[in-house]
């Protein structure tokens, strides 16, 4: 919002309850342009150079057998620019509030050049809305008669099953391309509604028309039904087969989980690839919608935000409480959580254990009202009713789960703090945890207690009133789609192959130990946290912990209301709400508590780095990827990883990187003084000059031999200081100790000193032979 960035340009209920001022408790599916991910950002925009106008860059990425149905981006302009030329000559905007019929105005002609660039505009969005319906109506035709063929496919024969995987890739393929046509026009419409501003500030129409724009079929529409038919048809040529679904009270989940960071306009590519090896798991097919489903997390915490410091800090035991709810109608039932760190470098894996409650018990839970008794009345009672009785290892189970949750509620005074909301997609074989991928779009955080309204225990609720107002300090969009891979592997097993293919497109930033409930509490709780992660750094990252910082003159008058609290459940008079849309000098002027100057931290890779699924990589790409020569020589080449594990970044890391340097120095600089030192006790004497040639040069050989070594020693240790300090400021997960170098460099001393001892054998030798020869000097 800081920088002029619409965020929430589609209008989803959510968005429109956030700029109406409330809070939904649902969001629609997003639009077809990314294959109907969710993302608060809009359809993606193109990637365009720095270096190249738009018009440039559209006319380069246009698919010549679409190049009709463009916007014509270069039409528009010449319009936006006689418009400007009419505009200087006319009057200015201003008009009184009445008219006159009799008057005539200047430059009062029907066919100017305002009237023709808004007949233009509308006609290239009804152009790209149609084709993008036909191609749509193409895809849907092709996708049913694929279905159509792969209903027997067990009796096939493996060239049958293979041809239908290709057309599935080419459908999907073809799905792509249609998303960067859209993408492609949305962007251009963006440009020359800027542009048109830009040139003609007297009759600004950007903001409007953008809203109109939204409208639009073709940026609103929700195809993502087609990714789901797309995926039964990979699982159906798979073969999948079903695991059993777990129905336990208390249900316990063992695994590793990376999580990455994706950029909006790469989450379909990355759909695509995952949905040809695991099919779009639908939780519940009566309820399900589409590819993804709406998730809301309330994290627990207390007012010294005791959880969030012991999860950021990673101490052994550190735990997360949350209670969750799915789908978009208001919650029948809460799934308690409690999530458990433990130390990976030991062999341990962290562990998310769960329990069911109803709706109506979370509060009396809370609240320390409803006792273990009454739980396990329920769930006697409820088994009942479905004929069946609860079994003693679960119940033993749910007892020691209930019993620690509701011990560390009442120990540690948690309350309600930060909701987490997101559209999630998983990738998973039904019931089968072995590897399940899931991907986050359209995520926001949001406090959980209104700033200046009742909070949730005045009002008898364990959620946010969904009809209170949201300020703009309450709540955090994060700019990127998450995407977790989860892997419960065997002893011996190791991931699958497409997985690590997945990891090596570039398309996906490991960001280690990445959590919602940390940013959101860092970012939306300035005041309470002692210390914030790594990646609030990030420069993709920093406008969105920017736009929800409070103003200058906000947090004057926040700080008398910490110092006297208003009287509980009173409604104080709500802030102004200070719309994304807006960029006043006020907005551009904020700054996070938390945040430096400039970022310090740079996570995502530039775009033309991207290598793709199978596609070959870009010279610039690889000369930026690919290791240099002196890094392969030196063994600084990272080694690939399966599981990435990342050391613990303290300052005397850094220190001890210094001090390595320094070492390095310290023994250069000795050989480079002795060599120095026998040079100049060389040019100080007067050889004879029937000695031989290595005689009369003798310590200038063994200078000239040690001096490179000096030198290059002094290369190297700066080089590998730089290479290291680079490696550690980023937090990169591979090794960033050196098994090549010291050897390389023992090798040169070795031959280094080999040398000079065969000289001064040479030499040695020579004066043996010489008895006549006068005696050398001192």
């Amino acid at each position: 919002a800081v920088r002029g960035r619409l965020w929430g340009r589609r209008v989803t209920p959510l968005v429109t309850a956030l700029r109406d001022g409330r809070l939904a408790t649902h969001i629609r599916h997003c639009p077809p342009i990314r294959l109907a991910t969710c993302s608060q950002a809009g359809p993606s925009r193109a990637r365009t150079s720095a270096s190249m106008k738009y018009g440039k860059y559209i006319e380069s990425k246009r698919r010549p057998e679409w190049s009709d149905h463009y916007i014509d981006y270069k039409g528009l302009k010449d319009l936006v620019k006689a418009q400007a030329q009419e505009a200087g000559t006319g009057e200015t905007s201003f008009s009184p509030r009445t008219t006159s019929l009799t008057i005539q105005r200047i430059n009062n002609k029907k066919d100017s050049a305002e009237e023709r660039f808004f007949a233009k505009l509308e006609q290239d969005v009804d152009k790209v809305s149609k084709f993008t319906e036909h191609l749509v109506d193409k895809l849907r035709a092709d996708l049913n008669k694929l279905q159509s063929k792969v209903v027997n496919i067990e009796s096939e024969n493996q060239a049958t099953k293979d041809v239908l995987i290709k057309e599935a890739q080419r459908i999907g393929d073809d799905f792509l391309q249609l998303e960067k046509y859209v993408n492609l026009n949305y962007m251009g419409f963006h440009k020359i509604l800027k542009k048109h501003d830009k040139a003609i500030p007297a009759a600004p129409c950007r903001q409007f028309y953008v809203a109109h724009l939204h409208q639009q079929p073709w940026v609103q529409g929700n195809y993502s039904d087609l990714l789901v038919s797309l995926s039964n048809v990979y699982s159906k040529l798979r073969g999948d087969s079903s695991g059993t679904k777990n129905d336990d009270a208390a249900q316990g989940f063992v695994r590793s989980t990376t999580k990455y960071w994706v950029r909006n306009e790469d989450v379909s590519t990355v759909k695509h690839h995952v949905l040809q090896h695991l099919p779009v798991f639908q939780h519940d097919t009566n309820n399900f919608t589409g590819d993804a489903q709406l998730i809301n997390s309330v994290y627990l915490d207390n007012a010294s935000a005791e959880l969030y410091h012991g999860r950021l800090d990673k101490k052994p035991g550190a735990i997360a409480l949350r209670i969750r709810w799915y789908g978009s109608q208001p919650p029948s039932i809460a799934f308690i959580e409690r999530k458990t760190h433990r130390e990976s470098w030991k062999g341990e894996e962290s562990v998310k254990e769960r329990f069911i409650l109803p709706d109506d018990k979370v509060v009396p839970f809370l609240d320390g009202e409803y006792s273990l008794d009454n739980a396990l009345a329920d769930m006697d009672a409820q088994a009942a009713k479905k004929g069946k009785s609860v079994k003693e290892d679960e119940k033993e189970k749910f007892i020691e789960l209930f019993t620690e949750v509701f011990n560390a509620v009442d120990a540690k005074q948690l309350r309600p703090m930060v909701r987490t909301q997101y559209m999630r997609t998983a990738f998973q074989i039904p019931f089968d945890s072995t590897v399940r991928i899931s991907l986050d779009t359209n995520m926001c955080m949001i406090k959980e207690n209104p700033e200046d309204g009742p909070t949730c225990a005045a009002t008898g609720r364990w959620y946010r009133d969904p009809e209170l107002p949201i300020h703009r300090t309450e709540i955090t969009r994060f700019p990127h789609a998450i995407l977790e891979v989860k892997l419960s592997l065997k002893e011996g097993q190791t991931a699958p192959t497409w997985v690590q293919e997945l990891l090596d497109s570039g398309y996906l930033t490991e960001v280690h130990k990445f959590s919602k409930f940390i940013h959101g509490t860092a970012t939306l709780f300035p005041d309470m946290v002692r210390a914030v992660p790594y990646w609030v750094d990030d420069e993709s990252v920093r406008p969105s912990m920017v736009a929800s910082a409070p103003l200058p003159q906000e947090a004057a008058a926040v700080r008398p209301v910490a110092e006297e609290p208003a009287p509980s459940g009173t409604l104080l008079p709500k802030p102004r709400v200070h719309r994304p849309g807006k960029a006043t000098p006020e907005m551009e002027e904020l700054t996070h508590p938390l945040l430096g100057d400039e970022p310090t931290l740079k996570l995502m890779p530039d775009p033309d780095q991207v290598r793709g699924f199978g596609s070959p990589v870009t010279r610039r790409a690889a000369a930026a990827g690919e290791p240099s020569w002196l890094m392969k020589a030196l063994g600084l080449v990272p080694r690939k990883l399966t599981t990435t594990t990342l050391m613990k970044i303290e300052p005397k890391t850094f220190f001890a990187n210094e001090r390595t340097f320094l070492a390095w120095l310290h023994m250069a600089i000795t050989v480079s003084s002795i060599a120095a030192a026998l040079l100049g006790f060389a040019s100080g004497g007067t050889p004879d000059k029937q000695d031989a040639a290595i005689t009369r040069h003798l310590v200038e050989l063994i200078a000239l031999l040690l001096l490179p070594l000096g030198v290059f020693m002094v290369v190297y240790a700066l080089y590998v200081f730089t290479w290291r300090a680079d490696n550690i400021a980023k937090k990169k997960a591979h090794h960033v100790d050196d098994r090549v170098g010291p050897l390389w460099l023992c090798g040169l001393v070795t031959v280094c000193l080999s040398a000079i001892f065969v000289i001064c054998c040479i030499d040695f030798y020579e004066v043996m032979h010489q008895p006549d020869a006068p005696p050398h000097g001192p």
